[in-house]
């Protein structure tokens, strides 16, 4: 026994299992970018010390700079995936990203519906790419099936605007709370909403309610465009729920979270940066390097445009 090793519990079991963490089931497409989808669920939910139960939506073609097609899983598929693990393991939180089809979405609605406990966080990315009649489709069975049972929707301010005020036509943006009230019509309790344009270098991220905005967090504009960050916010939210976390506090530990995956974000391809979900994991750099680094990035030093969160 090492001197750091604690000293044996006399009245410890041996044969007792170590507590499971917090169970989180995501339903999300697959993405072999790894920016979004699945596998940024998995790495995010892990990286919060939960533990990520994925179900296969939708198996979309991409790389990391676009989406190019997509092809929606049965929805029978999608449930039989889902109550597999569920007669096996219970989960403390949801989480919902794209469900591949308005069929899948009313799949997905009816698993979530036999679980009214269990917090729900919904993320509504950009499905500009889909086909008109499809992503119509698609955001009316959402409007109608998942946000009556979500706790948190969590999108970027021109998506939530688009899908919850399409008739939106003044010059002024629509503030937090006015997508929160729209989002309450259709049962949503709050709202998540990135990328609130600010003046100067900020843009805002802002939990609100129909009553008005409650917490959140500036981020400074970057110089780049990230993909992966709004699946990375909305695990990182479900997961600290699903281990008990009281929503303001979770918020602003995720929005605190995404913000430094995006600051040790890498480039993998010719495309957009992805977070780096286990920044937290990296070993320290030798002596010299961080200074080293600090002034390549001054030499390198121009305007910044916003964060784009995908």
């Amino acid at each position: 026994m090492t001197p750091d090793a604690p000293s044996a519990d006399p009245q410890a079991d041996p044969n007792q299992e170590a507590p499971a963490p917090a169970c989180v089931m995501t339903f999300n497409a697959s993405d072999p970018s790894g920016a979004g989808g699945l596998a940024g669920d998995v790495a995010t939910i892990a990286a919060m010390g939960a533990h990520a139960l994925p179900v296969v939506t939708s198996i979309v073609l991409r790389d990391t700079a676009e989406v190019f097609d997509h092809s929606a899983i049965d929805a029978d598929v999608v449930v039989e995936q889902a109550r597999s693990i569920l007669e096996d393991v219970s989960i403390a939180a949801w989480k919902v990203g794209f469900l591949g089809s308005a069929e899948g979405v009313s799949a997905v609605a009816e698993v979530l519906s036999d679980y009214p406990e269990v917090p729900l966080v919904a993320y509504m990315p950009n499905l500009s790419w889909l086909e008109e009649d499809d992503q119509q489709a698609y955001l009316d069975a959402f409007r109608e099936l998942v946000l009556p049972q979500t706790e948190v929707l969590v999108g970027s301010h021109q998506t939530l605007t688009d899908f919850l005020l399409p008739e939106w036509s003044s010059e002024r943006p629509a503030s937090p709370r006015e997508l929160a009230v729209a989002a309450a019509q259709h049962g949503t309790r709050f709202v998540l909403v990135t990328s609130v344009p600010l003046p100067d270098q900020f843009m805002d991220n802002v939990l609100a309610s129909p009553q008005g905005a409650i917490t959140g967090e500036k981020f400074e504009r970057f110089e780049v465009s990230f993909v992966g960050a709004g699946d990375t916010l909305s695990s990182a939210l479900a997961a600290l729920l699903a281990a008990g976390s009281e929503l303001h506090a979770a918020v602003g530990e995720s929005l605190a979270f995404l913000d430094q995956a995006l600051d040790a974000g890498f480039r993998p391809g010719m495309g957009n940066v992805i977070p780096d979900r286990f920044f937290w994991a990296l070993p320290p750099g030798e002596e010299g390097e961080e200074g080293e680094a600090a002034a390549a990035a001054n030499d390198e030093e121009a305007p910044k445009d916003p964060r784009h969160v995908h």
